[in-house]
């Protein structure tokens, strides 16, 4: 299989080297995947853009659905960068492992969340009707419905760019679920 590296700012067009100015500025650093974006003159761009968009979700409701879509792709990077986001949104390390297993026992919403993003990810965008009347019934609208599956797709791409590149992690490593099979 061919070895990415993380491309670094000489190597990358005017676009994403403005990019990477703007992102380096605001986290100190330049996140290796979206560095790994960065391979097409376009990408990264249009992935910040899509990410940052409005939605009627929470910063901690994106990590919710964040952590429990990195988990069903098993994408290493993602899970070790949401967990440190999701941590920095307040929730602590054992709710980031039952997030990640597509539960939060901690709040009735958030589960409802959470069971909704991972059943979605994993029936490839077929909620099963149970989880989508758990899901209203929670409190949660259409409209919400709509955003969390757009952040499904928005999560799923970026685990499926890391899964085919290996870019190397550069947060701290997540911990792994007890129920992962060694």
């Amino acid at each position: 299989m061919k070895t990415f590296n993380v491309p670094t700012r000489e190597e990358v067009n005017e676009t994403n080297q403005a990019i990477f100015d703007s992102l380096k500025s605001k986290l100190d650093f330049v996140p290796n995947l979206f560095a790994a974006y960065a391979y097409s003159d376009t990408a990264l761009e249009n992935y910040l853009n899509f990410s940052n968009a409005k939605t009627s979700l929470s910063a901690k409701e994106k990590e919710v659905v964040n952590l429990a879509v990195s988990q069903v792709n098993n994408c290493e990077y993602c899970l070790a960068a949401h967990t440190a986001i999701g941590k920095m949104n307040g929730f602590t390390e054992e709710q980031t492992l039952q997030l990640r297993s597509g539960e939060a026992t901690f709040d009735k919403k958030l589960d409802a969340l959470a069971k909704l993003a991972k059943n979605v990810t994993e029936n490839r965008g077929r909620a099963s009707q149970e989880v989508l009347e758990n899901f209203f019934n929670a409190g949660y609208t259409k409209g919400n419905l709509i955003d969390a599956i757009v952040l499904v797709g928005d999560k799923t791409i970026s685990n499926y760019i890391n899964n085919t590149t290996q870019i190397p992690v550069d947060f701290p490593k997540a911990k792994a679920l007890e129920t992962e099979e060694v």
